[in-house]
């Protein structure tokens, strides 16, 4: 008789059809740990299952112009509201039948989440790039007009040219493209959803980086938003060079 852990090793072996024949072949073993690693597999099957149905559920705007439109490019930005910093946009071309196992709106993910799920979409995406406007050009022309201007920079930092753009809720102008505004589109559409997760994470490592050249700030913590850590350092110290004029003048 085979020892559990050798079970155990067959069933991490196993994909999809080979589990299916381990559920048979030790389902009369009465040993409670084989029906404890049934169980469990069982359980990670269905779970499996859920997620690719979510995932299915996330391309319902792709799939229903892929038909129409040959590249689908979903775009989403990260940092219109804090006080310091950039404001980054991210576009990515997905596969038409990719799954990226919890590919999800970016602000419903850890960080660490995020940052797996980076390298698996620069990886495996047909086309991906970001754009990225400063603070003194945010204080120039207004956060709204850069997070537009950030958003076509990571339109022509593709590769591939789209001929279809979902993006979150808002339309760009001076894009050429056909244009598909979608409320909560981060959530609702897996080539929005991935979008935002290049844009989150590459906003994160510049503050990062910006941490340890004005570190007083905590800009590793707070990212450039609006903590109360760092209103309090803002009006102490007044700001740094990244600091938005335009957007703090109530603390300053």
């Amino acid at each position: 008789m085979k020892s559990i852990s050798e079970i155990q090793t067959e069933f991490e072996q196993a994909d999809g059809q080979g589990l299916r024949q381990l559920y048979a072949d030790y389902s009369a073993d009465a040993r409670k740990g084989v029906q404890n690693l049934i169980a469990k597999y069982k359980k990670k099957e269905k779970a499996l299952q859920a997620e690719l149905q979510r995932l299915e559920a996330m391309r319902v705007y792709e799939r229903k112009y892929e038909t129409q439109y040959t590249c689908i490019c979903g775009i989403d930005e990260a940092g219109r509201g804090p006080l310091a910093g950039p404001v980054v946009a991210g576009a990515c071309v997905l596969p038409a039948d990719l799954d990226i196992l919890y590919l999800n709106d970016s602000k419903k993910l850890s960080a660490k989440k995020r940052e797996l799920l980076y390298d698996e979409i620069s990886e495996k995406a047909l086309a991906c790039s970001v754009g990225i406007v400063s603070p003194e050009r945010i204080d120039e022309i207004n956060i709204l007009q850069a997070t537009y201007e950030a958003m076509r920079q990571a339109v022509d930092g593709l590769a591939l040219t789209p001929d279809c753009i979902l993006v979150d809720a808002v339309t760009i102008p001076d894009i050429k493209q056909k244009q598909l505004g979608i409320i909560k589109g981060d959530a609702k559409s897996v080539s929005i959803a991935a979008a935002s997760i290049l844009a989150k994470v590459t906003r994160d490592r510049i503050m990062l980086q910006y941490a340890e050249v004005y570190p007083e700030y905590g800009f590793e913590r707070n990212k450039g938003y609006g903590s109360a850590e760092h209103i309090d350092v803002l009006k102490k110290k007044g700001p740094c060079p990244i600091h938005r004029r335009s957007f703090i003048g109530s603390f300053v």
